[in-house]
């Protein structure tokens, strides 16, 4: 993954937790719609039971369980994997669609928890494309670095909002990880691709279990 776009995310998922929960609009839009869970897990980022020794995991579990219904993890799978997406069996999709909303909360929650430091989020509007398509624009300021995220929602047939794509400073994460997986499924079966990811996550699980002691400083 391109270090920048990465570095990008990271901060993003960091400040989004605050950003949307400080100037949500009232009313059934994008932003009115993820207020309250948002606003549920900045209180467990500060919730000071989760900084005794031991508590981290709970924490992190707690973030993931409020975090999950704001997603819209087929869809982001189905984009992700773009044409390749026909290939893949009914069980297939429901198990790619599993893991890789795993994989991607192992490699951002952790973050979260270590680099949020009360960042700021500027709104610069939301637009909406026939009826069912919005993108929130914003800038994360941290210091004196500005970053565009647009945040691209889909409303599904309950007519709820939910994320379907994050993009930061014109890079998409869809496209992003499109471009690794067609690379992966041009060597592999769908269910290589999902046992890749198992891998992946199960190797991230296991370190936060058993974490590697810290290399000491010379």
């Amino acid at each position: 993954m391109n270090p920048r776009f990465f570095s990008g995310m990271v901060l993003l998922m960091t400040v989004w937790l605050v950003g949307f929960a400080s100037t949500a609009m009232a009313g059934d839009d994008p932003l009115s719609t993820i207020r309250n869970p948002i606003d549920k897990v900045i209180t467990i980022l500060n919730d000071p039971q989760y900084r005794a020794p031991g508590q981290e995991s709970r924490q992190r579990d707690a973030i993931w369980d409020t975090m999950i219904p704001l997603f819209d993890f087929m869809e982001i799978s189905q984009r992700t994997v773009a044409q390749h997406w026909n290939t893949f069996s009914k069980t297939e999709k429901s198990d790619f669609s599993d893991i890789f909303s795993r994989f991607l909360g192992n490699i951002y929650i952790d973050k979260i928890q270590g680099e949020y430091h009360d960042e700021k989020v500027q709104y610069l509007g939301q637009n909406f494309h026939e009826d069912i398509y919005a993108e929130v624009k914003t800038l994360i300021l941290r210091q004196a670095t500005q970053i565009p995220v647009n945040y691209r929602m889909l409303k599904n047939n309950a007519g709820q909002w939910r994320i379907y794509d994050i993009v930061i400073e014109g890079v998409s994460l869809v496209k992003n990880y499109r471009s690794q997986f067609a690379s992966l499924l041009q060597k592999n079966k769908p269910t290589g691709l999902i046992r890749i990811l198992h891998e992946k996550v199960a190797h991230h699980e296991t370190e936060l279990v058993n974490p590697q002691p810290e290399k000491q400083k010379k």
